[in-house]
C-alpha cells in the first residue's frame, strides 16, 4: 500500500508534469498546453528562482477577505467601517467557555492526543447524544475547526482528478481545498427565484469521476436549509451513484421556522457509511478563534485515514478545546436565545434589501447569512465603491461580492453576501449606508457616458435623438 502511495504522490507533485496541470485548474480556467510547455521549460531552464506550484498560482482567493485591504485604508482615512462581509458574530462567547480557559494552569502548554483531548471528545459525544444521534468514540475526530474537518474529508473520499457535486452558491473555500487537493468541482446551479433550493434532476450532475456531494445544511452563503424531502433526494443520489455525502453542518442550530435545528446527515439512516459529518464550534458558540471543529463518520475506512491526517499535524489547538468542552455546561435555553436574535437581526436585514428598488432577496432559513442580487451589473464594483468613495457621517459598510461564491463563470455578478453579524442599530445604519450607497452608485454609473460623451469632439459625438427625427 505504501509503495502504491509513493508512485501517486510522485505522480501528482513531478514538477512539470502535465497531468498536474490539468488536475490542479478548475474547471472555469481553460487548459493551455503553450504554458504548459512554457512552465515546464522555465523549470528546466533553472531560473534565478524557483516557480512556485500550479497548484499556489490557481487558489482562490477569498471573496470575504480579498477586499480587506480597502477596508483597511478606509479606517486609514478615518472611516469607521461595517463589517457584514464577514461571518464573526458579536455575540459574547458564553461566560463557562472564558471560565474553563482561567482554570488552565498547567506549566507546560503541551501537544494534545491528535485526535483530540478526551475532555472535548466526550463533550462533544454528550452534544450529539443530546440531538439523539449515537456517535461511537471511534467514529469522532477533533479537528482544527470546520475548515481542517473539511480538508480531511475531501482528502479521505476523493482523489485527484475525481469529481466533487457542490450545490451553487458556495461556501468560497470549498474552492480552494479542492484546489489545494486537486479535486474537480461540478457545480449544480440553484436559484434565486427558489430560494437556492435544489434543482429537480441531480442525475445530470453526476460524470464518471464524480465520488462526492458537498453541502452545507443550513447554507453558507445562502441561509437555505434542506429538509427531509432534500436530503432524501441526496440521500437516494448518493446510492444510485456509489458517492459519499459530505455535510457542512456548522449552523444546525440557526433555523428559523418551527424547527429547532436542521436534520443531520447521520440521521438519515439509508446512507450509513457513506455519510461524513463535518461541524465546528465557531458560529454556534461565538468561537471562532478558538479554531475547534470535528469529523464524524461511522466509516471506519474514512476514519481511519482521518486518524492518519490528524497524526500528520500533531494536535488540534490545546486551549480551544478546553475552551470547547465548557459547552456542555450550557442548555438548550443557550440556543433559543441566540435563535431570537439572529431570527430579529435577519427580518431587519431581509425588510432593507428588499425595499431596494429592482432587489431580489430570499427570506433564508437559517445560518446567519442572506444572498441578494443587486440591481447593478457589477456588485463587486458596487463593494469597492462603498469602501473607496462612500460614507455617510463617517461610516461606511463592507459586503462581500457575490461572484466569489460560484465556480461557473459569470456567476454572482450581480449579488452580495451580507452576514447580519451586527447588534441591530449597528445593522442598521449599515444596511441604511448599502441604500444610500446604491443610488449614489447608480447615479455616478449613468453620469460617466454624458461626461464622457461631452468631452468628446464634437465631430466623434453620435447624433442626439433629436436629431435623428
Amino acid at each position: 500500500m505504501s509503495s502504491e502511495l509513493e508512485l501517486l504522490s510522485r505522480r501528482f507533485l513531478r514538477p512539470g508534469d502535465s497531468t498536474l496541470g490539468r488536475l490542479d485548474r478548475p474547471s472555469s480556467v481553460p487548459y493551455d498546453e503553450d504554458e504548459e510547455e512554457g512552465l515546464t521549460a522555465r523549470r528546466k531552464g533553472a531560473p534565478s528562482l524557483p516557480q512556485i506550484s500550479r497548484r499556489a498560482a490557481l487558489a482562490p482567493p477569498s471573496p470575504i477577505r480579498r477586499l480587506m485591504p480597502l477596508a483597511e485604508a478606509a479606517r486609514q482615512r478615518g472611516l469607521h467601517v461595517h463589517h457584514l462581509n464577514i461571518g464573526q458574530p458579536d455575540l459574547p462567547t458564553p461566560a463557562p467557555m472564558w471560565a474553563a480557559l482561567a482554570r488552565h494552569r498547567d506549566g507546560v502548554l503541551a501537544y494534545g492526543p491528535s485526535d483530540g483531548l478526551p475532555v472535548c471528545r466526550a463533550a462533544l459525544r454528550r452534544y450529539y447524544a443530546a440531538l439523539g444521534i449515537a456517535v461511537d468514540d471511534s467514529e469522532l475526530v477533533v479537528t482544527t475547526a470546520g475548515s481542517e474537518a473539511l480538508l480531511f474529508a475531501l482528502a479521505a473520499s476523493l482523489n485527484p482528478g475525481e469529481t466533487v457535486l457542490i450545490p451553487e452558491p458556495l461556501y468560497a473555500n470549498y474552492l480552494g481545498f479542492a484546489t489545494l487537493l486537486g479535486v474537480e468541482v461540478r457545480p449544480i446551479p440553484c436559484r434565486v427565484e427558489d430560494g437556492y433550493h435544489l434543482p429537480e434532476d441531480l442525475d445530470r450532475y453526476v460524470e464518471p469521476g464524480t465520488r462526492a456531494f458537498l453541502f452545507a445544511n443550513p447554507g453558507n452563503p445562502t441561509g437555505t436549509v434542506y429538509g427531509t424531502e432534500e436530503l432524501g433526494r441526496i440521500a437516494e443520489l448518493a446510492r444510485r451513484h456509489g458517492l459519499f455525502v459530505i455535510a457542512d453542518e456548522v449552523y444546525r442550530e440557526l433555523v428559523y421556522d418551527d424547527r429547532q435545528r436542521a436534520t443531520s446527515v447521520l440521521e438519515l439512516s439509508d446512507l450509513g457509511d457513506r455519510a461524513i459529518l463535518v461541524d465546528s464550534l465557531s458560529k454556534r458558540y461565538s468561537l471562532c478563534g478558538a479554531r475547534v471543529g470535528a469529523l464524524i463518520s461511522r466509516n471506519a475506512e474514512v476514519m481511519g485515514a482521518v486518524r492518519r491526517f490528524a497524526m500528520a499535524r500533531l494536535s488540534p489547538p490545546v486551549l480551544g478545546q478546553l475552551v470547547a468542552a465548557a459547552a456542555a455546561e450550557l442548555g438548550p435555553e443557550y440556543f433559543d436565545q441566540i435563535r431570537t436574535t439572529y431570527r430579529s437581526r435577519r427580518d431587519l436585514t431581509v425588510r432593507a434589501l428588499r425595499a431596494i428598488p429592482g432587489a431580489t432577496c430570499p427570506e433564508p432559513e437559517g445560518a446567519f447569512y442572506v444572498m441578494a442580487r443587486l440591481p447593478v451589473a457589477d456588485a463587486e464594483a458596487f463593494v469597492r465603491f462603498l469602501l473607496e468613495s462612500f460614507a455617510i457621517a463617517g461610516e461606511t459598510t463592507m459586503l462581500a461580492p457575490g461572484n466569489g461564491f460560484y465556480h461557473t463563470p459569470g456567476g454572482g455578478k450581480d449579488e452580495v453576501r451580507v452576514a447580519y453579524v451586527l447588534e441591530e442599530e449597528k445593522l442598521e445604519r449599515a444596511l441604511d449606508i448599502v441604500t444610500q450607497g446604491l443610488a449614489a452608485f447608480k447615479a455616478e454609473a449613468e453620469s460617466a457616458p454624458a461626461e464622457s460623451a461631452a468631452r468628446r469632439p464634437a465631430a466623434a459625438r453620435p447624433a442626439s435623438r433629436g436629431a435623428l427625427t
